[in-house]
C-alpha cells in the first residue's frame, strides 16, 4: 500500500504515515514502539534537587522551632514557610503536601520528650551504665527487674471508629472518674510481678510492693526505677539500705520513659481496657484490669516481646 492508502485506511494524517515509514526504515519495529506521553517525571516542579534535598534535611534534623518557626509540629503550613525563607518560593498548601508525599513523608503522631532531657546521660547509660549493670547480674547470678507505675482510669476513650462519611460516630465514657494504679516489674525471661492498688500510689505502698517482691525471690535482685519523687524519699532509700543483701536499685537517665520495657506493659493494660465499653464503677475496672494481668503473667512469651522494642532491645 501507498502512504495515502494507509492514511485513508488508519484514519491518520500523510505525515504521519510517511514519518513512520521513514522511521521504521531507519530504525525497524524498535523505532516506532509508542513512548511515553505528557511530562517527564520532575517537570514543573518549582524546586530544584539540591532544594528538596536541604528542606528534607532540615525537616528530618531540626524542629519547627529550632529553625525559629512558629509551629510546634512540621505541617504542611510550616513547610511552606520553610520554603519561603529558605528558597525564597511561595507554594501552595496542596504543592508542599504534593512534595512531601513524593519524598515519602507521612503524617504520624509524634513521641513527647521533655526539653530537659539530656541526650548524654541517655547515651551514657545505653553504652556505659547498663551493660556493666547486665555484666553483673550475669557474674552475680542477679535478676534484672524493670519497675514502673501507671494510673488506670475509666473514662479514657481512645482511637478510630468507623462510621458513615459525614456523621461523627459517638462515644460514651462515664461521668464519674474511677481511678485505679498499678505497680509492675517485668524480667527479659517474661516473668511479670504486679500489684493492683486502689487509690494513690505512695511510700507505703511502693515499700510493700518491694518487700513482696524479694520474698519468694531466690536470686538477688537488680531492680530499675525511674526518677519517680517517691524512688528517691528518705524512708525508700533506707529500706533499700538495709536490704542492700536481697536487692539492689538503679535509676534511668530522667525524662527517658521510653528506655523501660515495663512502660510496654502499662501500654498492653490500657490498650486492652480501652478496646472494651468503660467499666462503670470502680470494682469492675478493678476486676477488668487483673483479670488482663492474670492472662500476662501466664504469657511470658507476650512479656518477653515487649524487650524486641526497638528503643529497648539493649536491655533483652
Amino acid at each position: 500500500m501507498g502512504p495515502m492508502e494507509i492514511s485513508r485506511l488508519a484514519q491518520v494524517s500523510w505525515p504521519t504515515v510517511r514519518r513512520t515509514i521513514d522511521l521504521f526504515v531507519r530504525g525497524g519495529w524498535k523505532a516506532i514502539e509508542p513512548g511515553q506521553r505528557g511530562s517527564k517525571p520532575g517537570d514543573g516542579r518549582r524546586l530544584t534537587r539540591e532544594q528538596e534535598r536541604m528542606v528534607r534535611r532540615l525537616i528530618c534534623e531540626k524542629r519547627p522551632e529550632q529553625l525559629k518557626l512558629d509551629y510546634a509540629l512540621w505541617t504542611r503550613g510550616a513547610v511552606t514557610e520553610l520554603i519561603v525563607r529558605e528558597c525564597g518560593l511561595t507554594l501552595g498548601v496542596r504543592t508542599v503536601g504534593d512534595y512531601l508525599k513524593r519524598w515519602g513523608f507521612t503524617p504520624q503522631k509524634p513521641i513527647k520528650r521533655a526539653y530537659e532531657r539530656n541526650d548524654k546521660a541517655i547515651d551514657q547509660w545505653m553504652k556505659v551504665q547498663y551493660p556493666a549493670i547486665a555484666r553483673r547480674a550475669r557474674t552475680e547470678g542477679a535478676v534484672v527487674h524493670w519497675c514502673d507505675e501507671t494510673a488506670i482510669v475509666n473514662t479514657d476513650v481512645r482511637g478510630r471508629s468507623y462510621a458513615p462519611q459525614g456523621r461523627t460516630p459517638v462515644t460514651y465514657a462515664p461521668g464519674t472518674r474511677q481511678k485505679l494504679s498499678m505497680i509492675s516489674t517485668i524480667t527479659n525471661k517474661g516473668q511479670t510481678c504486679w500489684e493492683i492498688i486502689d487509690g494513690n500510689f505512695n511510700v507505703e505502698r511502693l515499700t510493700s510492693f518491694l518487700k513482696a517482691l524479694i520474698k519468694g525471690a531466690r536470686k538477688t535482685i537488680f531492680i530499675i526505677m525511674d526518677n519517680l519523687r517517691v524512688h528517691h524519699s528518705k524512708p525508700v532509700k533506707e529500706w533499700f539500705a538495709l536490704n542492700a543483701h536481697r536487692i539492689e536499685v538503679f535509676y534511668l537517665p530522667s525524662y527517658a520513659p521510653e528506655l523501660n520495657p515495663d512502660e510496654r506493659l502499662n501500654a498492653d493494660l490500657k490498650r486492652a481496657l480501652r478496646a472494651k465499653a468503660p467499666e462503670r464503677t470502680k470494682p469492675h475496672l478493678f476486676s477488668a484490669s487483673i483479670e488482663f494481668m492474670v492472662e500476662q503473667e501466664n504469657n511470658p512469651k507476650r512479656v518477653r516481646s515487649f524487650f524486641q522494642d526497638p528503643l529497648v532491645k539493649y536491655a533483652a
